[in-house]
C-alpha cells in the first residue's frame, strides 16, 4: 500500500472529484455579472449611436462584468479538476499540487454530507472540528467536494467497514446505519423559527421588491414616450427596451429569490428534516444534507424551551481544545448551515435522557 509523502502514513483511500461542477454561489455570480454586462453594453450602444457621446467607461464596466462572469464560471472548474483527496491511517488530506490541507481523524467532531441534486451517488463531505469558544473561536473544516458515495467515504474515515446500503442519498438515512447500530429515538421539528438572519433576509427581500416596483413604475413612462416618438431606429429601440427589460428581470429575480429564502425555504426544510439518535451517533437529515456526530463528542446537552417546543443544543468538546464549542448554543451560529441542534421538538425529555446517559457513563469512567 502506498504511503503519504508528508506524514509517512499508509494511504487507505485516494480519489478525486467525480463530477467537476460549478458551485451554486459561483453560478449565481456568473449569471448576475453577465446580465449586468449585457444591460450596460446595450445602454452604451444606444447612448453612443443616438446621443453621440463617449461611452468608454460604460464599455469598460461591461467588459469588467463579463470578465467576472467568465471567471466565476470557469475558475472553479479549473481549480477543482486538479484537486486530489487522500485518507491515511490518521489524517484526511486535501491536495492540489504543492498546496495541502489536512485534518487529523481523531480531531474530527462531526461531518456534513451534501448530496448532489443531479446524482444521488455523489456529493460533498465536509469534516468539521469543534474549536474553543470565545476569543479563540474559529472555523476548522475540510471539504471533499463531488466525491463518489460520501457516506461510504465517511465510514472509511471513521474506520468502519462500509455497509452495503451506503452509497446513495436516495435511501432513507435509517437504512444506512453502521453494522450493529440501531435507532433509539427519532423526531422531527414542529416548525421553523424566525432567527435574526431570517428576519434580516425578509427585510432585504421587502426592500428589493419595493425597489423593483418603483423602478418599473418609473421606467415605463419614459420608455413608452421614446417608442411613441420613434426617436430611435428599430435596432436601437430593441436594444433600449431589451436592456431595460433585462435589468428589471434581474431585480425581480433577486427579490423573489431573497423572499423565497426568508419565507418559503425554511418551512420546506423543516418539513424535510428528521432527527435520529442511535446507540453510537446523532444523525440529522435535512433535504439533501446529512449530519453525522459521534455521541462521544457530546460534552453537555442544553434544553432551551421556547413556547410549546424545545431546542436541544449539543455542546461539543474538541480534542485538546481546552474549551467547549457551543455549536449553535447561546444564539451563536445563526446561519443556514446544518448544526448539531434539535430545533422545535416536543420530546426533549426523552432525547435528553438518552444523550445524558452516555454523558454520565463518560464521567463515571
Amino acid at each position: 500500500m502506498a504511503r503519504d509523502s508528508l506524514f509517512g502514513e499508509r494511504i487507505v483511500w485516494q480519489g478525486r472529484c467525480r463530477a467537476v461542477i460549478v458551485p451554486f454561489v459561483q453560478k449565481a455570480m456568473a449569471v448576475v455579472a453577465a446580465v449586468v454586462s449585457l444591460v450596460t453594453l446595450s445602454y452604451a450602444i444606444v447612448a453612443s449611436q443616438s446621443l453621440d457621446v463617449s461611452v468608454g467607461g460604460m464599455v469598460l464596466f461591461s467588459g469588467w462584468c463579463a470578465t467576472i462572469a467568465l471567471g466565476a464560471w470557469r475558475i472553479p472548474l479549473w481549480w477543482r479538476s486538479q484537486v486530489e483527496y487522500l485518507v491515511t491511517e490518521r489524517h484526511v488530506i486535501w491536495r492540489r499540487g504543492r498546496v495541502r490541507r489536512s485534518i487529523e481523524i481523531g480531531q474530527i467532531s462531526y461531518a456534513l454530507i451534501r448530496w448532489s441534486g443531479r446524482d444521488a451517488a455523489c456529493g460533498d463531505l465536509v469534516l468539521i472540528r469543534a474549536v474553543p469558544t470565545g476569543a479563540l473561536r474559529r472555523t476548522l473544516s475540510l471539504s471533499l467536494n463531488d466525491v463518489e458515495a460520501p457516506d461510504r467515504l465517511w465510514a472509511t474515515v471513521r474506520g468502519i467497514e462500509p455497509s452495503a446500503p451506503l452509497g446513495s442519498g436516495g435511501r432513507p438515512l435509517a437504512q444506512r446505519l453502521d453494522p450493529g447500530e440501531r435507532v433509539l429515538w427519532s423526531g422531527a421539528p414542529l416548525g421553523s423559527s424566525w432567527t435574526t438572519r431570517r428576519a434580516a433576509t425578509a427585510l432585504i427581500g421587502g426592500a428589493l421588491a419595493l425597489a423593483f416596483v418603483r423602478s418599473l413604475s418609473g421606467s415605463l413612462p419614459p420608455l413608452t414616450r421614446v417608442l411613441r416618438l420613434h426617436a430611435l431606429p428599430p435596432s436601437l429601440a430593441v436594444l433600449f427596451v431589451g436592456g431595460a427589460a433585462l435589468g428589471m428581470l434581474l431585480l425581480f429575480t433577486v427579490a423573489v429569490t431573497v423572499a423565497y429564502a426568508a419565507f418559503i425555504r425554511p418551512a420546506r426544510l423543516a418539513r424535510r428534516t428528521r432527527y435520529f439518535v442511535t446507540n453510537a451517533r446523532v444523525l440529522i437529515r435535512r433535504g439533501n444534507e446529512e449530519l453525522s456526530l459521534d455521541r462521544s463528542r457530546i460534552a453537555y446537552v442544553i434544553d432551551a424551551p421556547y413556547k410549546k417546543v424545545h431546542d436541544v443544543f449539543l455542546v461539543l468538546d474538541g480534542p485538546q481544545a481546552r474549551a467547549l464549542a457551543p455549536s449553535g448554543a447561546f444564539g451563536e451560529g445563526d446561519g443556514d448551515d446544518l448544526r448539531p441542534v434539535f430545533a422545535a421538538i416536543d420530546d426533549a425529555d426523552t432525547v435528553g435522557r438518552i444523550l445524558r446517559a452516555r454523558e454520565m457513563e463518560k464521567r463515571a469512567a
